[in-house]
This record gives structure tokens, C-alpha cells and sequence, in this order.
């Protein structure tokens, strides 16, 4: 018989029934389309030689006037200079706190530490200056071990806290001895989004200003019992200040509720209670005391709960980086001055002090504050409609005169700013509701800004992406948009995919709507957007662990289980570079004295290089892909009406290195799995492959699961002939 060509089109079908979507790809991993076929992803490789303290939020790069290269990583804990493979503090630093002194205990690694209402929480980091330590043989630390690096908060209660130090203390011990001044890094914000959870605005993840906190001593199993596994207590390293008649504490992502106290016990207790659900837990991890917290559907009448997670706006003024705390100060770091990467970020004079985002015009350099303050430096003044702008080429001059072109304006379509991006002569303003351009036209007015769209508003600070003369993002309540001059709806055949959580669709988890990430890869005109999906079988992702994929050239759609924080396209460095959370590990930068895993890691990687994944430790690993097809038939007298043979197939692949596997599967019933699946492996050498299959409908899948495999597939030809009718 003769060889027939099985057309397949390029992009995914993710709305169609599988039968539905002959003649398409409809699902896969790790694979790209380009030149209308797919292929398997690039390799990348970590770089910046350590793991990062907190999951990545924001990403800049950018080059100074002298040629050198910088890319500055915004975390939830920290904000970090990646230059020459190395990464450099320079997270700027609060106000110091004087008069703190230390108590010690002989033999032991733990020192507390002394201050009345210092305002700091478990997982603090911070930094010790101006020490002086007691003689006579009270201690055995030496000024260097204290100022010399920085530390975690253990454990804390309303006027100390505790640390852990490198060795134990071998002097008689110190009780309330000695002096320091401490400078915590400024509060950025945690590692999770609170917002829309049930139980509580401020405990999943949340952060509220000198909330108690201990650690359990021993393990919690997964299970309704207390320590061990047994009984109905929660034992402590210390239950000082838990109430005596009871209350409710946080242990990770489990909140756990008790009646009262009996020395370091915590007895009544009731597992796995508000909703969630109950968990492992090992010896050490923190406890926290939520009683008080704010419940879902309360009044909140406190303002240190923090709803949003830790994010930042980053840009570059010229060579100077501009970085701002979500709904939080603006800070600096000049990279033009002496020494450079020892210096720590300072707050930008005259700026406001509250502003959701931040952004540099790039035509006519203006910065520019979004939801900010109507009155300058009262941050009780926020408006999350209103922008401020300083004067032309002055980021310090906010207050509007006749003889500059500072000025302010609010907008009226929406509840908040989301985040605004620079086109190719304006700014894209983005609210949750609707679209606005900011556009440069000098005095008097400065800025025209116009009203471009309405229901179109983006979903989250980072998901609006600017390529190819155009600005695309991400929807508020659903869909993809793009703006070209006009607002419009991108078609998608992942949308469904996406969007909801509906049978096998991993939709996204819109309570974690503010980390969903939009990037530009150029070197294969690509649009990404990572997201947290929101599957109800397992519940929902609270860090990123999806992408979806829009080639704005070839018109195609794909999604993957690429899970990455922030991307920064191939603009200052040759190929693109981006981070990875991983909840579990514990940082080696900065180097912190007692780190816990509380906040995880993220390790940075250059992207489209080589085939693998390399790690940190040099090792390598595959990336397993593969590209799952819809049922074709034979379209003689009815669709589907025959049966079909498949006697032999011609392998087509460019680029073929290694080995692929290809499946062929069959059905007899569009709503029935693969009754016949038979699989091949193919290389360079593979001229022809001789099988027999048949069905009503057949399937094809392409798969790579070994180290240095690499494709791009071509067509699928293949002896398909009549098999009888059924």
C-alpha cells in the first residue's frame, strides 16, 4: 500500500475530546514548536555557584555605562546583584535597634537575645553591629562571631528572641550581658499568598509583626495524635507565653488548636482544624501562635497582616537599579560608585513611601509611582488608583512646580493598579479591571493618559509582557490579551486548560493569582506565563509549577510542567536566565548563621543551553519529554467507518541525537483509552519501522527520557491501509 502522510498541526488542542482534535497535538512536556513542528526544549544549567534565601519574585537585568553586566533577584527575604557568576547582598537594611544584649548558656549553640518590643518574628534574617561582649570568661564568642555574617530568628517572644551559633558556648554562660545594635533586613513580605484562603488573613503564610513562635520538640506524624504519634499533646521547647487556656497555633501549612498547658506541653489538642489538613511535621519546625489573627470575613483591624506575598518592581534609571517593595518603599544601588558590590541598597530620598509598583519611562525617563501615596511619605495616604511621577531625568522631585514636569493623576476604571510595562512609545497601565496608555507629551501636561480597554484587566504585577511591538498579558478572571493599538482576546485552544480545574485541567490557582510570572524568550518568539495551578485532586500550588506557552510568529499554544519564578529574556546576557523555588532546602546565600529550610531556596539557571539539566554540583540530568497526539482515522464512506491497519512507519526527525520512543496507539471507541499501544525506539540509524496495529482510531507519541536525547520532529508517514468494517 501506499505510504500516507498524517498531517498534524502545530500547537496544542487542550478544549477538544482527543477524537475531537484530529490532525493535532493535544498534550505534552518540555516541547516547543518552531518551523510548525515540536521539538524538545534547551537544556539549562545552574549558575551563581549557591541557592538563593526565599522564592524569586522580580528579575532585572541590565548593563552599566562601563560595559559590566548585572541581573538583580528580588526574593521574599532578600534582594541580590548576580555579577560575574556570583551573587552579592544588597538587601537594604531597617533602622537600627540599640541597647540589645545576650544571654548565653555553657555548653549550648543557643544565644538569646535581648530587646524590648524589637518587632521581629521567626525567619527574620538581620545583622549585628556595634558589639561588645562581657570578659572574665562569660563567653567564649569573640565580637567576630557575631558581626561577621548574618542570622535567622529561631524563636521569638515580645522582647527576646533566639539564634544559633556556629559552635556552643564554652564560658560560664552571660545573662543579659554585653551590648549591640541590631539591623534587621527591610520586611518584604512572605513566601505565600494569603489572600482568599478561609482560614485566616494573616497565618497561612502570613506575617504578623512580634507574633509568638517556638519549635516542636520531636516529630508530628501525619496523623490526629500529639508528639510521636501518640496522645493529645504537642510537646515544645518551650511553651512560655502560650495560654494557659487554650488558643491555636500554625505549624507550616497546618493549623492545630489546644485547651491549655502543662509545662512545655500543649494539651487538647485538635489536628488538621479550619480546613486544613493535617500533616507531618519534624522536630524543630516553628510554631506559631495565631489566636489573635484575623479570620477570613473579620474586620481586619490591624495593619501589620500581610496579605500579599513578598514582591518587588525592579528597573534601572540609567545604571542605577530602582527597586521597589510591593505596597512598600522605593531603594537604589549605584553601581557607579567605589566598590560597588559591598554597598547595600538605600531608600530613595523625597520618593513616596507606599507604592504598589514602580516603573522608568523609558522614552523620556521620568519614574513613575503606581498606587502610591496622594500625600508624599504619609503612607496611611495610599491610594491604589493614583500615580505619582517625578521631574523629567530627577527621581527625587515629586512636588509638581511650573518648572518641572513632576505631576500626579488617578484613574477611575478598577479597584488597584496591577502593573504597568513600557511599549514602544508609552506605558501600558494595567488595573484589575480595565487597560490604559500613559503617553509622554511634555509640558504643560506632561502625560496624556486614555482609558484603551475595559474587562480585560491583568491577573497579577508580573504577567504583562512586552515583544514585538506589542504588550500581552494574562487575564484577571480568565483568557489572554494583547495590545497592539488596540485591546484584543487571543484565541486559545489551551484556555479551558488554563482557566479551570474542570476534569484533567491543572487551571490555575487564582488565590495565588499575584506570583503568576509572563516572560519573553526571543530566540523562539515566545510569550511564557508560569503559574500555580489549582488541580482539585491535590489541591492547589501555592508556588509556581506551570507554563503555558504562545508563539506570537507561528500562531501556537503549548503547556509544560516548567515551573519558574521569573525569567529574564536574552537581552544583557546571551541567553535567557531564570530561578527555581524549592520549598524544602535551605539557602547557602547569603551566608546565614542558623538557616532553616523555613523559606526554601531558588537556584538561578541560563536557559537554552545544551540538552540537559545541570546542576549546581556539576551533575547532570535528562529532561524526559514527549508529545502526545489526537486520534486520526481512516475518512473512507464515514468517518471512522473502517478500521485501519498500520503495517509500517518512516521515522522523519532533524537534529536526532540519542534515542526517541514512539508509541502507536489504538482504540475501537473515541471515549475509550488505548486499547493497543506498542512502542519503538528510534535513532539516526532508523530507516524504517515494520508493525501491525489496527483499530478504529490510532494515536502516535513521541518520548525522550535519557541523558543528551534531543529532537525535532518532521512527519509522520505510514503504511495505513482498510482493515475491515465494524
Amino acid at each position: 500500500m501506499p505510504l500516507t502522510n498524517v498531517k498534524l498541526l502545530p500547537g496544542f488542542d487542550k478544549t477538544d475530546t482527543p477524537s475531537g482534535a484530529e490532525g493535532r497535538w493535544i498534550d505534552g512536556d518540555f516541547v516547543r514548536f518552531r518551523y510548525a513542528q515540536p521539538e524538545k526544549i534547551g537544556g539549562f544549567a545552574a549558575i551563581g555557584q549557591k541557592t538563593i534565601a526565599g522564592p524569586a519574585r522580580a528579575q532585572h537585568t541590565w548593563t552599566d555605562l562601563q560595559g559590566r553586566k548585572y541581573a538583580a533577584i528580588g526574593t521574599s527575604k532578600v534582594l541580590l546583584i548576580y555579577y560575574e557568576d556570583a551573587f552579592y547582598d544588597v538587601t537594604p537594611l531597617d533602622t537600627g535597634l540599640t541597647g540589645a544584649t545576650f544571654t548565653s548558656v555553657n555548653g549550648q549553640s543557643t544565644v538569646t537575645v535581648n530587646k524590648t518590643a524589637h518587632g521581629l518574628v521567626s525567619g527574620d534574617y538581620f545583622l549585628f553591629e556595634s558589639v561588645t561582649l562581657p570578659g572574665g570568661g562569660a563567653t567564649s564568642f569573640t565580637t567576630a562571631n557575631f558581626t561577621d555574617q548574618t542570622f535567622e530568628v529561631i524563636t521569638a517572644a515580645a522582647d527576646t528572641f533566639t539564634i544559633t551559633m556556629a559552635s556552643s558556648e564554652t564560658g560560664t554562660g552571660m545573662t543579659a550581658a554585653g551590648s549591640a545594635t541590631i539591623r534587621a533586613y527591610v520586611e518584604i513580605g512572605p513566601t505565600i499568598q494569603t489572600y482568599g484562603y478561609g482560614w485566616g488573613t494573616g497565618t497561612w503564610g502570613g506575617n504578623v509583626s512580634g507574633a509568638l513562635t517556638n519549635t516542636l520538640n520531636g516529630l508530628l506524624q501525619n496523623d490526629t495524635a500529639g508528639t510521636g504519634g501518640s496522645g493529645t499533646s504537642i510537646t515544645l521547647n518551650s511553651a512560655t507565653g502560650f495560654s494557659g487556656t487554650g488558643g491555636t497555633i500554625l505549624v507550616d501549612q497546618e493549623i492545630i488548636t489546644y485547651t491549655g498547658v502543662s509545662s512545655n506541653d500543649l494539651t487538647g489538642i485538635t489536628r488538621g482544624a479550619q480546613g486544613t489538613s493535617t500533616a507531618a511535621h519534624s522536630s524543630g519546625a516553628t510554631v506559631t501562635e495565631i489566636t489573635n489573627f484575623i479570620g477570613w470575613g473579620q474586620q481586619t483591624t490591624t495593619s501589620s497582616v500581610i496579605l500579599d506575598p513578598g514582591n518587588w518592581s525592579l528597573d534601572n534609571f540609567g545604571a542605577i537599579l530602582t527597586a521597589t517593595i510591593r505596597n512598600g518603599k522605593t531603594f537604589t544601588w549605584d553601581p557607579r560608585v567605589s566598590n560597588p558590590l559591598n554597598n547595600r541598597c538605600t531608600e530613595m530620598a523625597s520618593a513616596p513611601t507606599k507604592s504598589v509598583s514602580t516603573i522608568v519611562s523609558d522614552r523620556d525617563r521620568h519614574f513613575i509611582h503606581f498606587g502610591t501615596e496622594t500625600t508624599v511619605g504619609d503612607n496611611t495616604t495610599q491610594d491604589p488608583m493614583f500615580i505619582r511621577f517625578s521631574d523629567q531625568e530627577n527621581f527625587n522631585l515629586y512636588n509638581p512646580t511650573s518648572t518641572n514636569t513632576a505631576g500626579t493623576f488617578r484613574l477611575d476604571t478598577g479597584n488597584t493598579i496591577v502593573t504597568a510595562v513600557n511599549g514602544k512609545d508609552y506605558v501600558l497601565i494595567l488595573t484589575d479591571q480595565a487597560a490604559y496608555t500613559m503617553q509622554f507629551v511634555g509640558p504643560p501636561f506632561t502625560f496624556s493618559i486614555r482609558q484603551v480597554g475595559t474587562n480585560c484587566g491583568c491577573i497579577g504585577p508580573h504577567a504583562a509582557v512586552y515583544a514585538d511591538g506589542k504588550v500581552f498579558w494574562m487575564g484577571n478572571s480568565g483568557g489572554f490579551f494583547v495590545f497592539d493599538g488596540t485591546v484584543k482576546l487571543l484565541p486559545s485552544l489551551v484556555e479551558d486548560f488554563v482557566f479551570t480545574t474542570d476534569g484533567d485541567n491543572l487551571g490555575i490557582n487564582y488565590a495565588s493569582n499575584q506570583i503568576v510570572f509572563g516572560a519573553h524568550n526571543s530566540l523562539y518568539n515566545e510569550i511564557l506565563w508560569f503559574y500555580p495551578k489549582g488541580t482539585p485532586t491535590t489541591g492547589p500550588s501555592v508556588q509556581i509549577d506551570r507554563t503555558v506557552t504562545y508563539n506570537y510568529v507561528e500562531n501556537t499554544w503549548s503547556t509544560m510542567s516548567l515551573a519558574r519564578t521569573t525569567y529574564a529574556d536574552s537581552t544583557t546576557y546571551a541567553n535567557p536566565y531564570a530561578t527555581e523555588y524549592d520549598s524544602t532546602t535551605v539557602p547557602q546565600f547569603p551566608t546565614i548563621q542558623g538557616a532553616t529550610n523555613k523559606f526554601g531556596s531558588t537556584t538561578y539557571f541560563e536557559h537554552e543551553r545544551g540538552v540537559n539539566k545541570i546542576n549546581l554540583n556539576g551533575t547532570e540530568e535528562a529532561i524526559s519529554c514527549f508529545v502526545q497526539s489526537g486520534d486520526f482515522d481512516l475518512p473512507v464512506e464515514g468517518d471512522g467507518q473502517f478500521l485501519l491497519n498500520i503495517r509500517r512507519f518512516l521515522p522523519d526527525f532533524k537534529n536526532l541525537s540519542g534515542n526517541v520512543s514512539i508509541t502507536l496507539g489504538t482504540k475501537d471507541f473515541p471515549i475509550a483509552g488505548n486499547t493497543t499501544t506498542i512502542s519503538f525506539v528510534v535513532n539516526s540509524a532508523t530507516s524504517k519501522i515494520d508493525t501491525r496495529v489496527r483499530g478504529r482510531l490510532a494515536n502516535i507519541k513521541i518520548e525522550n527520557s535519557a541523558l543528551n536525547d534531543n529532537w525535532r520532529f518532521g512527519t509522520f508517514r505510514a503504511d495505513v491501509s482498510q482493515d475491515g468494517m465494524r
